[in-house]
């Protein structure tokens, strides 16, 4: 199995979600479940059923955030540096139209490509992992094959709103 890599701001973005669920959502929830319990027959209280079924999403949340945040290890690109590209490398990548755009690989839980994040585990991130400057990746897309080369590559920045 490969190994789950995340930076640190998505662990913390992961992180406070699992925290907001825990103690702010579950405890409003309970409270809503309990008051519509209290309002008597549970069988055709409808805010009684939606509040249990909210509660089971809440928890199987919760269950799979301390799950993913036990799971990964955090990598954080400032740390590392060098002239190949690894998890949290930002690169710049130019077609054969001379159009040049910029991606940060980051973790499957932080991926945004329309902000330039895309995971290292995507089909561009796989293929952009252990290249050098100059070198040609192919990517294969349903439209057809794209041709880029890697013209730079960053450790330290990010792109696009995290």
């Amino acid at each position: 199995m490969l190994k789950s890599y995340i930076t640190p701001a998505g662990a913390a973005k992961l992180t406070a979600e699992l925290r907001r669920l825990f103690e702010i959502e579950r405890p409003k929830t309970v409270a809503e479940v309990a008051t519509a319990a209290a309002h008597g027959d549970r069988s055709e209280n409808a805010e009684y059923k939606y509040g249990k079924l909210r509660l089971k999403d809440i928890d199987r949340r919760l269950h799979f955030l301390q799950k993913r945040l036990d799971s990964v290890e955090v990598v954080d690109p400032k740390t590392q540096s060098g002239s190949v590209v690894f998890f949290g490398a930002t690169v710049e990548v130019e077609d054969r139209d001379g159009k040049r755009s910029r991606y940060q690989l980051v973790g499957e839980d932080e991926s945004a490509p329309e902000h330039g994040r895309v995971s290292y585990l995507s089909p561009l991130g796989r293929a952009l992992l252990r290249r050098k400057v100059g070198d040609l990746v192919v990517l294969s897309r349903p439209a057809g094959d794209i041709e880029l080369e890697l013209v730079a590559i960053f450790y330290g920045e990010s792109v696009g709103p995290q």
